[in-house]
């Protein structure tokens, strides 16, 4: 989409209210043309009128006409502004709600995380000052314990000398006696001040530059996303996305598509891709409903995503690819697009065909492999004409298929080329296109068909192409797989 100069826009959104205003002097198109016919009826001097009358009246209907498109064009170009001013006054209000809700959870989640480091650091000196104070308080226990026995002697030496002569010796010998128990020559050991903890915090003023670095390049605003979307194509129960860069400059490591339903009632987007392509299938979509699809960038060397591209809505038309319910020997997932081939027994069990002729010339069918069985050259994958009951192969008349060992059969006839073997995550795919209709004639009636389709078949890094003449025109086929063996899971779409 390309969009005018700034200088431009002001000026015709400048000049809307003067065009709107003359524009609406005009009268409507069917008053005009009433007016005229009514005037080439009237007769001047009994006569018709001249022929200069008659190319002024042609004159002024171009005109009217003219003046109509050009209000309809003007008109549509003031939607378009409408349009293009609702955007960006909606986008600029969306990135206002979007860095403030940021930066408030940004300083919120910041003050938390300061109140819990402040805390910690806290419950740390706590910690130490208790351990630390201890010791003290048991050595200060002790020494106060021996202050009081020590004032208790003085009391008792100090009555023992006040006695008389005849208690004297009794008293002095019981004193003598406590005073060598108290060991009075025995001093508990107080550490010096540099043995005992000295607390001190040490603060790293350098955070704050670095915060103040790291704030001032985080979040960015940007008026147009990295990439766009740039093509939607329907697919039988999916669509097709496809997206570019728009900014060249911009070194993209990895993409991001997300989809929802369009609508009031829409979900919230989902990731659908994370990767390097730049186009993805997205499956499981539901036939005629509007879907949203938005995909965004993360450069090389980033952790953020890229804004968002401006959503596009997609719908699909096409039903599902769908696998036919109540066949022998086959269990269907709840969508029918996957196929689990569980019978043990090695007994026959008939194609697994599709529910509906849902594959049309010009797409693509897939099948991929998420399950591998043992090999046998019966096996088959592929598309037909028809559905026969009773067949346990694809390999037959009407039909081209490839085995798990990687032959390729059409009509029920095999070819000299080979594709590689299927194994668990392969994936085949089925490409037809019409090339032509040939004319019934004895020289193609002996071959077989005088309706022919170009066949491509891929797998894996390698593919066939060859042309496949029906008998009949189709423009939609059935498609179907065999196996003989359990143990095979096939996805299709």
């Amino acid at each position: 989409m390309s969009w005018a100069p700034p200088e431009e826009l002001e000026e015709v959104s400048g000049e809307r209210d003067v065009w709107v205003s003359l524009l609406s002097l005009l009268p409507p198109i069917s008053r005009a043309l009433n007016i005229l016919q009514s005037s080439e009826s009237t007769e001047t001097g009994g006569g018709r009128m001249s022929v200069e009358v008659d190319l002024l009246l042609q004159e002024a209907k171009e005109s009217i006409e003219a003046a109509q498109n050009y209000r309809s064009e003007l008109q549509q170009r003031l939607h378009g502004l409408n349009q293009a001013r609702k955007q960006i006054r909606g986008s600029s209000g969306q990135a206002r709600e979007a860095l403030k809700r940021h930066f408030t959870e940004l300083q919120t989640a910041a003050s938390r995380l300061l109140s819990e480091r402040l805390a910690g650091l806290l419950a740390e000196v706590d910690a130490i000052e208790a351990d630390s104070i201890k010791p003290l308080d048991d050595c200060q226990s002790l020494i106060e314990h021996g202050v009081g026995q020590a004032d208790e002697l003085l009391r008792e030496g100090e009555a023992a000398l006040r006695c008389g002569l005849g208690e004297k010796e009794d008293k002095l010998g019981s004193f003598t006696k406590k005073a060598m128990h108290i060991q009075l020559d025995s001093l508990p050991e107080v550490p010096a001040l540099v043995d005992v903890p000295c607390v001190s915090a040490q603060l790293d003023d350098s955070i704050l530059s670095l915060l103040r670095d790291r704030v001032s390049r985080h979040g960015s605003v940007s008026s147009h996303p990295p990439v766009q979307i740039e093509e939607l194509q329907e697919r039988p129960g999916s669509i097709l996305v496809r997206w570019c860069k728009v900014d060249e400059d911009f070194a993209a490591a990895d993409y991001r598509l997300q989809y929802r339903r369009s609508g009031s009632g829409g979900s919230q987007y989902e990731d659908a891709y994370i990767g390097r392509d730049c186009e993805f299938l997205v499956l499981h979509l539901d036939p005629h409903t509007d879907y949203l699809f938005r995909v965004c960038a993360r450069g090389e060397g980033r952790t953020e995503w890229s804004p968002w591209s401006i959503p596009q809505t997609g719908y699909t038309t096409l039903a599902p690819h769908e696998w036919r319910s109540g066949t022998e020997g086959y269990i269907l997932s709840s969508r029918k697009n996957i196929a689990l081939r569980n019978d043990s027994s090695q007994s026959r069990c008939t194609v697994l065909y599709s529910d509906a002729p849902t594959y049309f010339c010009g797409q693509t069918l897939t099948f991929k492999i998420s399950a591998a069985g043992q090999f046998d050259r019966l096996d088959s994958l592929g598309v037909c004409i028809d559905t026969q009951s009773g067949e346990d192969s694809l390999q037959r008349d009407q039909a081209v298929c490839i085995s798990t060992n990687g032959a390729v059969f059409v009509n029920g006839k095999e070819m000299t080329n080979q594709l590689p073997a299927i194994t668990m995550g392969s994936t085949v795919t089925f490409d037809m296109e019409v090339v032509n209709l040939l004319p019934i004639s004895n020289n193609n009636l002996s071959e077989g068909g005088h309706f022919k389709l170009r066949v491509t078949i891929g797998s894996g890094s390698r593919e066939v192409v060859f042309d496949w003449l029906v008998d009949q025109a189709v423009d939609c086929l059935f498609f179907g797989c065999s196996f003989i063996h359990s143990g095979w899971k096939v996805l299709v779409f």
